[in-house]
């Protein structure tokens, strides 16, 4: 009798761990949908006043340090896909080599960043400006930046939870998660350089 019922008991854990992880997978798909409506009206607005007039516009070549940042977080996104493959064959020294050198990159990204901004400024290009077109570089690049840095958080979290051992389910949960999120990242980082690019 014990038996069934600490088997029952069990049974109810693992529906309920379930569910809750559906939850979670549910809210994140909700706020990559809610992030990219977000761009896609940013980049509506854009189009918008660009078109007002002949002034308006980037009217500048982008800095290089946004093609070596496109690059830097497509790899990235190679190291986590590999890091996400380890933790599934259990290879958790592979997943910690690939989070690591993941979370590298994305602070190598956000120092590239930093370094295009850099040269805009040199080029009298800044936030507050009479040309809104330009702001837009700041505005797109900046929120991208900060989603970013979250991204950057939850890696540093699985690595945690690697170093410490948890539970392989709910590692490769972690892992899961993280991984989607940074492809979304790295897939909007896209999106906004190659818009750029079409508007300089």
């Amino acid at each position: 009798m014990d038996l069934q019922i600490t088997m029952n008991n069990q049974e109810l854990l693992n529906e309920e761990l379930m569910k809750s992880r559906k939850a979670k997978k549910f809210n994140l798909w909700l706020g990559m949908i809610g992030m990219f409506m977000m761009f896609a009206a940013l980049t509506s607005g854009f189009i918008v006043y660009t078109a007002s007039g002949v002034d308006k516009g980037i009217k500048t070549i982008l800095p290089t340090a946004f093609m070596y940042s496109t690059a830097v977080i497509v790899i990235s996104s190679l190291t986590i896909h590999l890091a996400f493959n380890a933790v599934k064959a259990n290879q958790i020294a592979k997943q910690k080599i690939f989070l690591l050198i993941t979370i590298v990159l994305g602070i190598v990204f956000f120092y590239l960043q930093t370094q295009a901004w850099s040269v805009l400024f040199n080029r009298n290009i800044t936030f507050v400006n009479s040309n809104a077109s330009q702001s837009f570089i700041y505005v797109f690049t900046g929120m991208h930046l900060a989603h970013i840095i979250a991204g950057v958080l939850v890696l540093v979290r699985c690595y945690i939870g690697a170093m410490r051992n948890i539970r392989l389910d709910n590692n490769i949960f972690r892992m899961e998660l993280a991984t989607i999120f940074w492809h979304f990242l790295d897939l909007l980082w896209i999106y906004i350089y190659v818009f750029l690019l079409l508007n300089q």
